[in-house]
């Protein structure tokens, strides 16, 4: 890394790229650690909303980590925000002049760690002036740790991610989610799918937006979308897709931002035939 890079992107002698590896896998490896071995669970928005111990004990080790390092730097966690789109839409507003903000979703998969499906992560982003410049996802269940840095290219177990290269929709795998939020976000998600199902060689649902980003940026999907998604959600997997050579929007197209909560991500190439048909079908969210 040049002198200039290292200058932007760490602080004293710390690397903002190490600290989030290091944070991501410390909290990784407890979770795995409590698979099946957790005493509450409790729901949050709706009844596909949970939380554990396990989630808020990850989310303060993660703070407590990063802290160490960074003691001036903002963190906006999940667990440490009201359950709910307007809230997490507010406690986003009320940080996002921080100059250095963390975006933490100390377990992205909840429903999956509490049935022991093995599909849920870690995600950590860095903001910094509004602008993700690290972003790291980890699997603890294949010890998979996916790590961008601006400029730097995406990562995986050391070797550099290229999206896939499926030119049209037809020869595509993608993923999608089903919400928590069943009033509005589930049922335009599910008009989405209805409308995709037959365009695309198949759908996959497994439950963790952020690994399912992850999946996309090292070119084993071609593509995303979810309505109504948050930010701690995104925020890391934006920058992996990104630097793997894919694209990532709002479902109208608009790019990537802090703010976006209803994301289409892809290899670039079906990018425009994807929005398309989430707009032909009335499943953008807006």
């Amino acid at each position: 890394m040049s002198n200039q890079n290292t200058t932007r992107f760490s602080v004293g002698s710390k690397s903002f790229t190490a600290v989030a590896i290091n944070t991501a896998s410390k909290a990784g490896e407890w979770i795995q650690s409590k698979l099946g071995d957790f005493n509450t669970l409790q729901t949050k928005y709706s009844v596909h909303d949970l939380v554990t111990e396990v989630d808020k004990g990850a989310e303060t080790m993660i703070r407590n980590l990063i802290q160490t390092h960074f003691p001036t730097h903002a963190i906006l966690g999940e667990e440490g925000v009201e359950p709910g789109p307007a809230a997490s839409q507010s406690a986003l507003e009320r940080m996002r002049g921080e100059e250095y903000l963390w975006i933490v979703d100390p377990l992205d998969g909840t429903t999956n760690f509490v049935h022991g499906f093995p599909f849920f992560s870690v995600s950590i982003a860095l903001a910094h002036k509004g602008e993700v410049i690290v972003g790291v996802v980890y699997n603890p269940i294949h010890n998979e740790l996916y790590v961008a840095e601006k400029g730097k290219g995406a990562y995986l177990k050391g070797k550099k991610m290229r999206v896939s290269a499926e030119p049209l929709l037809t020869d595509s795998l993608v993923a999608t989610g089903f919400p928590a939020d069943k009033q509005h976000a589930l049922p335009i998600n599910l008009q989405g799918l209805q409308s995709l199902t037959p365009k695309v060689r198949n759908i996959r649902v497994a439950g963790s937006a952020a690994l399912h980003m992850a999946y996309v940026a090292a070119g084993r999907l071609s593509g995303f979308w979810e309505i109504g998604l948050n930010s701690w959600d995104i925020a890391a997997g934006a920058l992996l897709i990104t630097e793997a050579g894919g694209k990532v929007t709002d479902t109208l197209g608009n790019p990537y931002n802090l703010g976006v909560r209803n994301l289409l991500c892809s290899n670039g190439h079906i990018h425009d035939e994807f929005a398309q048909q989430l707009a032909e079908a009335g499943a953008t969210g807006f």
